[in-house]
């Protein structure tokens, strides 16, 4: 029964999450209240993280004994995956606006993008030239990174399917600003691993971004 629970808590959270941050509830609200959805980011945050922290303590609850446990000559496994997550979580801070990611800035200029950059407009270089979301593979990555428990395993896939449709979404807003630009950057960089950067640097190519 307590894993029914936990299974249950975590797809009310991830679905409650990426409802409120999908393009037709974003956009209503936006026409609905147009002065004040400037406030939408951060409190959207602090709901987001008031929310999680309920699940997060009702799942470390459930700790069993592992399933999983990454131990001897294994233990490289999750070194590696927190090493190359560290990676994404770094370099895409240093391409992203991490006021507009916190809803700071919207509140100061009164208004948001549908990416992270400074200026508003489709960053392709630095990791942004490797994959397109840096943040969600290091999420993908980090959740597996550690001794998996039945607990453990059932909140990873529903996480996974979480960082997956919250990547939809994403894309949905990024196609809608950027049409053909948008497109063109989808057909030559990966979602979250490097698959066609290797491709390009095996045949001797490699994205130019703008």
């Amino acid at each position: 029964m307590q894993y029914i629970l936990l299974v249950i808590f975590w797809i009310t959270w991830c679905s409650l999450h990426s409802a409120l941050i999908s393009l037709a509830v974003t956009e209503s609200l936006r026409k609905r209240f147009p002065n004040r959805f400037r406030f939408y980011r951060i409190l959207y945050n602090l709901f987001a993280v008031a929310t999680l922290l309920p699940v997060l303590f009702y799942t470390f609850s459930q700790e069993g004994a592992p399933i999983v446990a990454w131990e001897g000559s294994w233990r490289v496994v999750p070194i590696l995956l927190g090493s190359v997550a560290l990676f994404f979580f770094v370099a895409g801070a240093r391409r992203y606006n991490l006021f507009q990611f916190l809803g700071f800035r919207q509140i100061k200029e009164e208004k948001a993008c549908s990416v992270l950059t400074d200026d508003c407009s489709l960053d392709t270089c630095g990791v942004l030239s490797i994959v397109r979301h840096p943040w969600y593979s290091a999420g993908i990555l980090i959740v597996w990174a550690r001794p998996l428990d039945l607990a453990a395993i059932l909140t990873n896939l529903i996480v996974t399917g979480y960082f997956l449709i919250g990547t939809f979404l994403e894309e949905r807003k990024l196609l809608a600003e950027f049409g053909e630009d948008y497109i063109d950057y989808k057909r030559q960089v990966s979602m979250f691993f490097p698959f066609k950067w290797v491709l390009q640097k095996l045949r001797g190519k490699q994205y130019q971004g703008n």
